[in-house]
C-alpha cells in the first residue's frame, strides 16, 4: 500500500476563495515552518521578551522623566500603569510567534510586517490621549516606548526560538 501525502491544512482551501491574492501576497500559506521553534526555546524567547520589554520602558521613562521634567509625574510613567499593558501586549506577541511559524512557510517575514501594523495599531491609544489633552512630550516617550518593545519582543523570539530557514542558516554557520 503506497504511504499517502499528508493532507492538507483545511484552512489552505482558503487560498481558493477571494482571500488568497491576500493570503498569497502575505505568505500565509498553511505550510508550516520546518522546522518549528522549540517549545524550551520559545518559553526562554518569551521571558527574555517581557523582561526586556519592562526593562526598555523603565529605561525610557527614566530618560523622558531627565529629558523632559515637567513630565516627572506623567500618570503613564507609573510602573503598574505601563507594566500590565507591557506584559499583556507582549504575551500576545509571543503567543502569536508559534501561530505565524505554523500558517507560514516565511515567518519572519510576516512576524515582522504583522509587528510593524501591530506597532502602528497601537499608536492609537497614544495619539487619543494626546488629543485629549496629555502631555505632548510624555506621549512621545510612550511611542518610543511602543517601538521598543516591539524591537525587544521580535528580536528575542526570531532569534532565541527560530523557525524556519533561519535554524537552518544558524546551523550552517556554527558548523
Amino acid at each position: 500500500m503506497p504511504a499517502s501525502s499528508p493532507s492538507p491544512h483545511p484552512l489552505s482551501r482558503l487560498s481558493d476563495t477571494f482571500l488568497g491574492p491576500l493570503l498569497d501576497a502575505f505568505h500565509v500559506d498553511f505550510v508550516p515552518a520546518d522546522p518549528q521553534p522549540s517549545w524550551p526555546r520559545w518559553g526562554v524567547a518569551t521571558a527574555v521578551s517581557v523582561a526586556g520589554s519592562l526593562a526598555a520602558d523603565a529605561v525610557l521613562v527614566a530618560i523622558g522623566k531627565a529629558v523632559f521634567p515637567s513630565t516627572s509625574n506623567f500618570v503613564h510613567y507609573q510602573l503598574a500603569e505601563y507594566a500590565k499593558l507591557t506584559v499583556i501586549g507582549v504575551l500576545i506577541a509571543c503567543i502569536g510567534w508559534p501561530v505565524v511559524t505554523r500558517i507560514s512557510s516565511r515567518p519572519r517575514w510576516l512576524f515582522l510586517r504583522l509587528a510593524v501594523a501591530v506597532s502602528v495599531l497601537l499608536l492609537v491609544p497614544d495619539v487619543y490621549i494626546w488629543i485629549q489633552g496629555q502631555s505632548a512630550r510624555g506621549v512621545a516617550v510612550l511611542v518610543v516606548m511602543h517601538m521598543a518593545i516591539a524591537l525587544v519582543t521580535y528580536n528575542a523570539l526570531v532569534r532565541i526560538a527560530p523557525a524556519g530557514e533561519a535554524v537552518v542558516e544558524a546551523s550552517v554557520r556554527h558548523d
